[in-house]
């Protein structure tokens, strides 16, 4: 649970999402056709079994929009609603046909479809092929001549066979290409190539042939069953000759990943970012001006100690300062830190090199590594003056005032710009002016925005996120109504201690808010 919690955060970053819901009106009485279906929990299962490849959209009808993150610089949110209609209107009439279906994943009787398919966020959409027994995310673009695209390639054949110098001559580009060269196009090495072609199509190009000589880089003469692996960096090329599957994806997924992958404002560089992002190993992060006056020095040393950790479970990446104000924000950093070297390990733990010269670079690394460097947590100030009827607590005061402390304590972790949040806000403070009195009883807030969150301890999707922590030690959440009535009913029911004291509940009940991301 942490590790997935922990690789979601790492990839995502600082998602900056914009409430952009495009309205528009029809100019006809007759309302048009929908193409995309509309999926629940009666009929989900029937409808998919009867599709050997269906798209399905898990949405929230209150946050129907594209989520973006300003980490990678993916530009502008787009409602997809309008736009995942336009593409179903037209792939209906593909040869064969592609169906487009949505799911309303916050309806009571639908969420156990979204705890299934584990829906973390909204939008999510998901590829079922061969009538549900395969589930895969899209990948794809959010606009409606992307999804089109992209969804015809990937009801195409996973690999297809260059035949001739044309044919190679496509995979001369910018991207990542994976070429499997056999003597027949047969037998369990081209088999295990086309099942792993298919599991991985949405992230990678395939193809496959029996003319070695046709590909525009390595040897021209293969005579036993290779995979290729063009890419536009590093060596331009790698070969491969394992066929068992789990072997054969390790190779493309690592291969695919830049020594030092570059975080610049270049476009070209995205695809790679998001592999770099999804990668589940460790990451190393070295933020600076690329017009630092001994730029090419610091380029060469931190490449030359990628190398000697490539392989080793650690991902190396070069960030120019121009593109990586997310990322400096999301770390606590500021300019004048840099040149500065983070290290992300698979836990979520931060260790952080401010001001690093070239020659410190590979000795911190090795500290890091023999572990000999303390993790570094973003926190706030701790409040001189604590004295609200809800308390504050920041990252270096979580342990001494909630973790560690012997009162029962609900935790609500929040942003600041989150809008439920504030509706959240008095409510809460109601809360604590009715525990004023008992001692043992704390109503805190923690802004998770700008303090690190223990992933151990917390799991955290949305704001505002509630925790109850016993005084026994024993940690909940808290799903409740958010109503002053049910939370200190939750509270008096799942406290420890003390008896329960008597509380005054004079509010009325408050309508519970959604989740913000």
């Amino acid at each position: 649970m942490a590790s997935s919690r922990v690789s979601s955060t790492v990839l995502i970053f600082v998602s900056a999402i914009l409430l952009s819901i495009a309205s528009f009106s029809s100019a006809t009485t007759e309302p048009e056709k929908e193409h995309v279906l509309t999926l629940d929990h009666s009929n989900f299962s029937e409808t998919v079994s009867k599709h050997k490849f269906i798209v399905v959209e898990f949405y929230a009808p209150w946050f129907r929009i594209v989520l973006c993150s300003n980490f990678i610089g993916c530009g502008h949110c787009k409602s997809l609603a309008p736009e995942y209609e336009k593409a179903a209107s037209v792939l209906a009439s593909h040869d064969p046909p592609v169906a487009l279906a949505k799911v309303d994943a916050n309806a009571e009787e639908n969420k156990p479809l979204a705890e299934q398919f584990e829906i973390q966020g909204f939008p999510t959409l998901k590829i079922l092929k061969n009538g549900g027994e395969i589930v895969q995310d899209y990948k794809g673009p959010r606009e409606a001549d992307g999804i089109v695209e992209y969804l015809k390639k990937q009801v195409g054949p996973a690999s297809f066979e260059i035949k001739t110098p044309e044919d190679a001559g496509n995979l001369i580009d910018e991207k990542v290409f994976v070429v499997g060269i056999f003597p027949t196009l047969s037998g369990e090495e081209f088999e295990n190539f086309i099942t792993l072609a298919d599991k991985l199509r949405s992230d990678y190009e395939f193809a496959h042939t029996t003319k070695a000589e046709l590909l525009p880089r390595g040897e021209p003469s293969v005579t036993t069953p290779t995979v290729r692996l063009l890419k536009p960096f590093d060596e331009l090329f790698v070969d491969f000759q394992t066929f068992d599957v789990d072997a054969l994806e390790k190779f493309i997924v690592d291969s695919s990943i830049p020594l030092v992958t570059l975080f610049d404002q270049s476009p070209a560089n995205q695809p790679f970012l998001v592999k770099y992002f999804e990668s589940p190993d460790a990451k190393a992060m070295l933020f600076m001006d690329f017009s630092h006056e001994n730029i090419d020095g610091y380029k060469s040393k931190y490449t030359e100690v990628a190398g000697l950790y490539k392989g080793k479970g650690l991902n190396f990446l070069l960030g120019d300062l121009k593109a990586s104000q997310a990322a400096l924000q999301y770390f606590g950093l500021k300019e004048d830190q840099s040149p500065v070297l983070v290290v992300q390990n698979n836990n979520g733990l931060k260790f952080i090199n401010s001001n690093v010269e070239v020659g410190q670079i590979a000795p911190w690394l090795k500290d890091y590594v023999d572990g000999n460097v303390k993790p570094f947590i973003k926190s706030e100030p701790i409040p001189e003056t604590n004295d609200e009827p809800v308390k504050v607590v920041v990252a270096n005061s979580l342990n001494d005032m909630v973790l560690d402390s012997k009162k029962n304590i609900l935790l609500e972790i929040y942003a600041p710009w989150c809008g439920h949040c504030k509706k959240l806000a008095p409510i809460l403070d109601e809360v604590a002016v009715s525990f004023e009195n008992d001692a043992d009883v704390m109503i805190a807030k923690f802004d998770g925005s700008n303090n690190d969150i223990p992933s151990d301890t917390f799991e955290v999707q949305g704001y505002p996120t509630l925790y109850f922590k016993a005084s026994s030690g024993k940690v909940v959440p808290y799903e409740g109504n958010r109503t002053k009535e049910d939370i200190i009913d939750f509270i008096q029911k799942n406290r420890d201690g003390a008896e329960t004291i008597e509380t005054t509940t004079t509010t009325a009940p408050t309508e519970s808010g959604k989740d913000e991301l």
